[in-house]
């Protein structure tokens, strides 16, 4: 009757028969509550490192990546540069051939029994299968004997036509 009386004043008796202020059940899901919250706690710590873990990798290999695209962009970078740069060197070429020839046409008007004749190349032939030895203003006509220029002291060009 007491134990009913002080139940209901919300006063209770423990194991060891001291005066408490909460229900027994309600102080043993209290512990457990309390127990299951530092595991939760624990697990959060471990997820929570894991997952530091996890993102410094991302990271890294995000650093990794911007690296290699920075090297990737640079060499595209260079491989135009030098694109450009035999571009400028060809367009020299170009003009500098192009001087040359005009030189070459200036002399060629201003001295013309200076100039030699020029020297035949196969391309040049007709599809007649003319075979021409060119030693400066000598040309043997076809079926002549070849080897005798060609062996003489200064041969020029031999061309057979295609």
């Amino acid at each position: 009757m007491a134990k009913d009386f002080l139940g209901e004043a919300g006063l209770h008796f423990d194991e060891l028969n001291k005066l408490r202020v909460l229900d027994p059940e309600v102080i043993q899901q209290t512990i457990e509550l309390k127990e299951e919250c530092k595991d939760f706690v624990d697990k959060i710590g471990q997820f929570q490192k894991i997952v530091g873990g996890l993102i410094e990798l991302v990271d890294q290999l995000a650093k990794e990546a911007e690296n290699e695209k920075m090297k990737a962009i640079g060499a595209r970078n260079l491989l135009k540069s030098i694109a450009k740069q035999r571009e400028g060197q060809q367009q020299q070429l170009q003009a500098l051939i192009a001087e040359k020839k005009m030189q070459l046409e200036r002399k060629a008007k201003k001295h013309p029994k200076q100039t030699e004749k020029p020297l035949y190349h196969s391309s040049d032939l007709t599809d007649d299968k003319y075979v021409m030895a060119v030693h400066k203003e000598a040309v043997l006509p076809p079926g002549a004997p070849l080897g005798q220029l060609v062996n003489s002291a200064q041969p020029s060009l031999v061309a057979e036509a295609a």
